[in-house]
């Protein structure tokens, strides 16, 4: 992997950790409120369950193979 992409790797991994925090803020923020539009809050956690599912994929990129 190039510098240039693990550069790209890492700015794509922190944009996607903010929309996840922003994600679990908002939910957060619905269930204290007591927001009845549950349909709203399933597609923000699935949205955030996406965003983990990439996360975990980029970091996997991110971190080399050890060979035990």
């Amino acid at each position: 992997m190039t510098d240039a992409e693990e550069q790209a790797l890492r700015a794509k991994l922190a944009e996607l950790l903010q929309e996840h925090h922003d994600l679990d803020v908002a939910i957060a923020a619905m269930t204290e409120q007591g927001v009845r539009d549950q349909i709203q809050l399933t597609r923000l956690k699935k949205r955030k369950l996406q965003l983990k599912d990439m996360v975990i994929k980029i970091e996997d990129a991110l971190l080399p193979d050890i060979i035990a």
